[in-house]
């Protein structure tokens, strides 16, 4: 089966930020383009953005600790923001959280925009700080965030190691988006990231029309909590979700 056709498609820059909302139904493809790139990502719910992405809720439920082709993405109200329908990495981080200004500047140093332009040190914190405050959210509306492409693997004694191989250049992800979502995202380094340089590695973003969901989808059924999540999402979604002309 061919791809759907591309809607829309760009490519942020290392070291960026960038917001959209994605409406229920739409497939959102992020293409690691060099390699070694990592996009930290939050989701929200544009109609009452006090329900968010919640990462111990979307790990436990599915019995993991990375993510990867048929996990969902939980908000902290048990509904699928979206769906991991395929993945060529294996492996996505979403435990080791995001750099902010002063681990970046101990790390790579401090390059500021207003001397180095484009070329700035920019961190995901403050990267997601300022995509969050075009839609009113602030410092207490960030959560534990997803890292794309991003591997943090345990050891035996339980110490977190940072794979740098994780994703050759032209790995992917298909993110199925379940119900309209506020998507924050940055391609700032990953926290735990060794490089001596300060890391820019590009990531490209496609939009397309996402397949309909069916009774044999490999998300709904990789878990039987899935199930009750795309069920929680119908009664949303029959509840008035997304502009509909129902009310409970």
């Amino acid at each position: 089966m061919s791809d759907p056709e591309v809607l829309y498609e760009t490519v942020i820059e290392g070291g960026k930020h960038w917001s959209f909302t994605a409406s229920r139904g739409t497939l959102v493809r992020l293409i690691d383009v060099e390699g070694g790139t990592n996009v930290g990502m939050l989701f929200y719910n544009p109609q009452n953005p006090l329900e968010r992405y919640n990462a111990p809720d979307t790990l436990k439920c599915q019995h993991t600790f990375r993510l990867t082709r048929g996990h969902c993405l939980y908000s902290d109200m048990g509904r699928i923001f979206c769906s991991i329908v395929t993945d060529s990495v294996g492996w996505h981080d979403t435990v080791a959280g995001n750099a902010n200004r002063a681990l970046v500047a101990e790390r790579w140093g401090i390059k500021t925009y207003q001397d180095h332009k484009n070329d700035w040190t920019q961190n995901g914190h403050d990267a997601f700080m300022v995509e969050g405050g075009k839609y009113g959210l602030g410092r207490r509306d960030l959560a534990a965030n997803v890292n794309w492409f991003s591997k943090v693997a345990p050891a035996d004694d339980g110490a977190l190691a940072f794979d740098p191989a994780n994703s050759p250049a032209g790995s992917s992800v298909d993110l199925r988006f379940e119900m309209n979502t506020l998507v924050l995202m940055h391609t700032c380094p990953h926290p735990m990231n060794p490089a001596a340089e300060y890391p820019r590695n590009p990531v490209g973003v496609e939009f397309r029309k996402a397949d309909p969901v069916t009774a044999d989808d490999y998300c709904l059924n990789f878990r039987p909590e899935n199930g009750r999540g795309f069920q929680n999402n119908a009664i949303y979604h029959l509840c008035g979700a997304d502009g509909g002309r129902h009310s409970c």
